[in-house]
């Protein structure tokens, strides 16, 4: 059950964070948290993580998230009663997907909020599913290529 518990909390997180954002600030206000380095600037994107948009429009992007969420879904339930750290992983990774197919299908666009700079380096303005689905894929890869039991090939040489 703690799983499920991440991912509701990350879906939950995710959505007031959002609303607080549409309902105190206009679309692309900007306010300086550490001036230079990170502020909340308030933008939507009709596309993909990191503003990739490709002109297939807002239904596609929410099929193959839907298509995500599910796939997802049926991982977690295999992975059950396997290590946690993979558990917690694709609870994030869930989490994130759900936020955000929530922004897409309810509004046909998803809220971003945090923009970090150094310099005249801008990254991509990104929100808390964002976030949970980087952290989730970062500790996936983690567990996969430090912790996951090596398989020894079955196959013999004749």
């Amino acid at each position: 059950m703690g799983v499920l518990f991440i991912t509701a909390l990350i879906i939950t997180a995710d959505q007031i964070s959002k609303s607080l954002v549409k309902s105190t600030m206009a679309l692309y206000d900007v306010i300086p948290v550490i001036p230079g380095f990170f502020q909340l600037t308030y933008i939507t994107n009709k596309g993909m993580a990191f503003g990739i948009n490709l002109p297939v429009g807002i239904s596609f992007f929410s099929g193959i998230s839907l298509i995500i969420t599910c796939f997802l879904v049926w991982i977690l339930w295999c992975e059950r009663k396997n290590n946690l750290l993979m558990r917690i992983s694709l609870a994030l990774i869930l989490g994130g997907a759900i936020g955000n197919l929530i922004d897409r299908i309810l509004f046909g666009e998803v809220v971003d909020f945090f923009d970090f700079m150094i310099g005249d380096f801008h990254w991509y303005i990104f929100n808390i599913a964002d976030s949970a689905v980087t952290v989730g894929i970062i500790s996936m890869l983690f567990y996969s290529f430090l912790f996951k039991p090596k398989v020894q090939p079955t196959h013999s040489i004749v």
